[in-house]
């Protein structure tokens, strides 16, 4: 079992400038290759692999001065960018991604690759790949670039696929390590689990999770956010010179600002996913089922949307997935279709006229009241036998 260790990084201002040069030649290869292939589509050969491109770059490098700048940074970076626009080629004619892009410097997302075999950690530092080119024991230092949390990441183990990103404010390290996972298996009743947006979670063993974002300090931080917003697009006005907008510093400094203030929310939202999900796997269920819900169908009514983008369902999701992998639980998707909300848990019976705004569910067979969302996880927890 790999599991995968993310942590911020804190390189000084010459670091920082080569952590974006070094993301810069990522996105430059990457481009290359698809542009490459396109080109040669074009002419009428057949889709060339990896390997055959990144024989093709490393030759332009030694015979072309345009590709030339690229030796000062590693060769591993563009080499696995190369990679990464094959395989986004391979997700398109297998029908799992949509048609490859060009990188954008403005909205591409920053980052590169260091090399399993050439990346080292210690207690407090990462150390990359050809930062400085100096030979120098004095100058290797600046390859050390400092960890904001001591010990996170274990030292002289097997590392996979490590990856450097920026977010808009800070750089991250992320790398995958080989753990073994639990071979213990959990006795307890398993648990239905119905997701809404009145509250987060609410499980069949009579545990409910509240929404997070109607809280007052969440409440109080989207009124600043709102405020910020305001702001900015008052300045945007004030400074318009025709049919342009003209960014001053006073400008930059507040969407920096705002950009603070986004990150801060989806921690706050992140972080109390975590909460809900360990504390339900501490539980140590047999198995766990989960609604499939149609996030996609339920963000077009334009009077809750907000509300299901705020909930973060499929972080939710794939939380509890991992973790039930982590610790040995029977993980169990229920078919979007499947009447959890609509079945009486008594009966049986499906109240095909139940509305949304109908919170309490009352029978009109067997006269059974009960809370609407917590029958749909009761639902949620015979479902699995209904499945064998």
């Amino acid at each position: 079992m790999i599991k995968t260790i993310k942590v911020m990084l804190c390189p000084n201002n010459k670091q920082r400038t080569k952590l974006f040069e070094c993301a810069g030649t990522a996105r430059f290869a990457y481009n290359w290759a698809i542009g490459y292939q396109q080109m040669n589509y074009e002419i009428g050969n057949d889709f060339l692999s990896d390997c055959d491109l990144r024989k093709i770059l490393t030759h332009l490098k030694t015979s072309n001065d345009k590709f030339g700048w690229l030796n000062h940074y590693s060769n591993n970076i563009a080499k696995q960018a190369v990679k990464d626009a094959c395989t986004a080629y391979k997700n398109f004619f297998s029908g799992i991604a949509k048609y490859p892009k060009f990188k954008s410097k403005r909205k591409s997302k920053p980052g590169f690759y260091a090399d399993t075999s050439k990346i080292k950690f210690t207690e407090t530092h990462v150390i990359l790949e050809k930062l400085t080119e100096s030979r120098k024991k004095s100058k290797q230092k600046f390859n050390a670039v400092k960890l904001a949390e001591k010990n996170k990441i274990p030292v002289n183990v097997k590392y996979s696929n490590p990856r450097v990103t920026f977010d808009g404010l800070n750089w991250w390290i992320s790398v995958g390590i080989e753990c073994s996972g639990s071979t213990e298996k959990p006795l307890n009743e398993g648990i239905g689990i119905d997701t809404g947006i009145k509250d987060l979670a609410i499980c069949s063993d009579n545990c409910t999770y509240s929404n997070i974002n109607k809280t007052k300090a969440v409440r109080k931080l989207k009124k600043k956010k709102r405020r910020l917003q305001r702001k900015i697009s008052r300045k945007y006005n004030k400074n318009r010179k025709g049919v342009r907008y003209c960014k001053t510093k006073n400008i930059l400094k507040s969407e920096k600002r705002l950009l603070k203030m986004n990150h801060r929310l989806t921690n706050i939202r992140h972080s109390y996913l975590h909460y809900v999900t360990s504390e339900i796997i501490s539980r140590k269920p047999k198995f766990i089922v989960l609604e499939d819900l149609n996030v996609k169908g339920m963000m077009k009514n334009r009077h809750l949307a907000k509300a299901v983008q705020e909930q973060c369902f499929y972080e939710f999701y794939r939380q509890l997935q991992y973790k039930c992998n982590w610790h040995n639980i029977e993980f169990i998707t229920a078919d979007r279709y499947y009447p959890s909300s609509k079945m009486c848990s008594c009966c049986g019976n499906i109240k095909k006229d139940l509305k949304l705004k109908d919170r309490t569910y009352i029978c009109d067979e067997c006269g059974n009241v009960m809370d609407r969302d917590y029958q749909a996880s009761v639902n949620l927890k015979r479902y699995k036998k209904l499945t064998v």
